[in-house]
């Protein structure tokens, strides 16, 4: 059993599916906060489990059984519940992390990242990290002024980084759980090539068959929303990632997708393409 945290969400959601279409699906627990909802969402034969990872407490019966475990780093208590995990008999972990542990450890984020690495090394559980970098999903904060103006307001809008598809987060997950040789392996995570935020609102203008204009706007425009969102320090973090304190190691496009999957990293293009709902 195979129990999928974070089920209704960009990564999670396409996990489920790809596992259940390669017949996995009798072996997939999909968790949510929300079982309703998930269950409205997940294919039909996958067996949905209600509970929040901010309790660890609360994961008990849908850890009953459970092998393999699926966890997005920073979303819940993650230290509760590897605990619980390694408590019910889990012996493998696949967490999600973050690029940024190689590339600004000195962010308060990536000390968060890093140290439920590290807790799940410790644990004597079996493991396999991933690290992406920038979600092309993240371009979904876009949607309302693309909507409503045709327009883009950005920071660094042509520094370029090497944004990755969440289906392909999942693809190399749905391989690490369930194939052999990912074990002990640390897998950092990007996009086939480098595109700046200029370069996404043209592409989104070409899916959408109408001009998207990409505006800059200085860091400290863009700030205020961030930090009412985020808050104050993962946005300080988000905006030196965006740009402001960019570096080679975060520039770098790595080919693990097609080693691990046997299939080239999505474009932002395609992600475009599969999420044009949103902007119309």
């Amino acid at each position: 059993m195979i129990l999928v945290t974070g089920a209704t969400g960009n990564v999670g959601s396409e996990l489920v599916r790809q596992l259940h279409v390669d017949g996995h699906g009798t072996g997939v627990r999909a968790l949510s906060r929300d079982a309703a909802r998930a269950g409205a969402a997940v294919p039909d034969g996958v067996e949905v489990a209600e509970g929040d990872l901010g309790r660890a407490e609360s994961l008990k019966s849908a850890l009953g059984g459970v092998r393999s475990l699926f966890l997005i780093s920073g979303v819940g208590d993650d230290a509760g519940v590897l605990d619980a995990a390694r408590d019910a008999g889990v012996e493998h972990v696949v967490l999600v992390s973050s690029i940024t542990v190689m590339t600004h450890p000195h962010l308060g984020p990536a000390r968060a990242n890093l140290a439920v690495e590290r807790r799940l090394r410790e644990s004597g559980m079996e493991w396999t990290v991933l690290r992406p970098t920038q979600f092309a999903s993240n371009t979904l904060w876009w949607a309302g002024s693309v909507r409503d103006e045709s327009v883009v307001r950005v920071p660094y809008a042509d520094v370029g980084l090497p944004t990755v598809h969440p289906a392909d987060i999942a693809s190399v997950a749905r391989a690490a759980l369930t194939g052999p040789g990912h074990r002990g392996r640390t897998y950092p995570l990007t996009g086939p090539q480098r595109i700046s935020p200029r370069r996404q609102a043209g592409e989104l203008g070409r899916v959408l068959g109408r001009e998207v204009a990409c505006v800059g706007v200085t860091r400290e425009e863009a700030y205020p929303p961030m930090a009412a969102m985020m808050g104050a320090e993962v946005a300080d973090s988000v905006l030196d990632l965006m740009g402001g304190d960019v570096n080679d190691a975060l520039l770098a496009v790595h080919d693990t997708v097609a080693r691990v999957t046997g299939s080239p990293a999505r474009s932002y293009r395609r992600w475009a393409e599969e999420n044009a709902d949103a902007f119309r």
